[in-house]
């Protein structure tokens, strides 16, 4: 065994008995001892969150305490499912190791990949055989898509699998006459009917994205850093020119944020 492995070896030993002695009924941590499943999964999501933030914002020393943190979670879940007598840590491991080598047959068998297409196809056809083999008579294209996935990632994954058996739009095309249509059926609806047009509207942007391959969840994730970065920069302006902010009027912002970006642009053309 390398060094390197002989070392995640000891500290992963290490963190499993931390969380056996946070468990433990004699002298555990009380907190610790009240969670379930349940209760643990929101935090479990939370850090996953976490572990994609500090990727977006390039900060590895962040990125390695937020992937200890979601690491802790596993081991959390694990801890718990030992205790019902359901599984341990080490066969979760061994269930993805199983798992990994089974998709894998070009690198773990003798399976010959012509293509990242070839690959990919390979890839969903034994996932679905995979989600066949889970479910009892006859098995949905959407089954596993987690209810707990952003709903603007569920979309775009629920329009995917039904595309597998040719329920989708044709090209992006279709689906951008698509939003058009639940455009205007937002615009006539009731109070009453606009949660659930406008619901039917982004659930269109999503599956339009996918069509233009882009990641919906990531490109949503990328506007909103880039209004609150903008809005940032426009609140410092205010303040450098001593203007309170809720005085500001409509052509007074326009005009800020038309600066913003006008700064933006420059400092990235001073950049190129």
């Amino acid at each position: 065994m390398s060094d390197g492995a002989e070392r995640a070896q000891r500290a992963l030993t290490r963190l499993l008995e931390v969380m056996r002695r946070l468990r433990d009924p004699q002298g555990g941590c009380p907190w610790d001892l009240e969670q379930d499943f349940a209760s643990i999964a929101p935090y479990t999501i939370e850090e996953a969150y976490e572990v994609a933030d500090a990727i977006a914002r390039g900060e590895p020393r962040e990125l390695e305490s937020e992937l200890g943190d979601l690491l802790f979670q596993v081991v959390f879940h694990a801890r718990m499912g030992q205790e019902r007598g359901w599984f341990d840590f080490a066969s979760v491991a061994d269930a993805i190791s199983d798992k990994l080598t089974a998709r894998h047959p070009h690198v773990f068998a003798d399976v010959e990949v012509n293509s990242a297409a070839e690959l990919n196809r390979a890839w969903e056809e034994h996932k679905a055989r995979e989600r066949a083999s889970r479910a009892e008579g006859s098995a949905s294209e959407l089954a596993d898509v987690p209810l707990a996935l952003p709903a603007l990632a569920r979309a775009a994954k629920l329009g995917k699998r039904a595309g597998r058996v040719g329920f989708d739009w044709p090209d992006e095309r279709g689906v951008r006459a698509k939003i058009d249509e639940e455009l205007r059926e937002v615009t006539e609806a009731s109070p009453e009917e606009r949660a659930d047009e406008i619901g039917d509207l982004l659930f269109a942007a999503a599956n339009w994205s996918r069509h233009l391959r882009v990641d919906p969840e990531e490109a949503l994730r990328l506007a909103n850093a880039k209004f609150e970065r903008r809005f940032r920069a426009m609140e410092a302006l205010a303040r450098e020119r001593l203007l309170v902010l809720s005085q500001l009027d409509a052509p007074a912002w326009d005009a800020l944020w038309n600066e913003v970006k006008k700064l933006e642009k420059a400092a990235e053309s001073s950049v190129q």
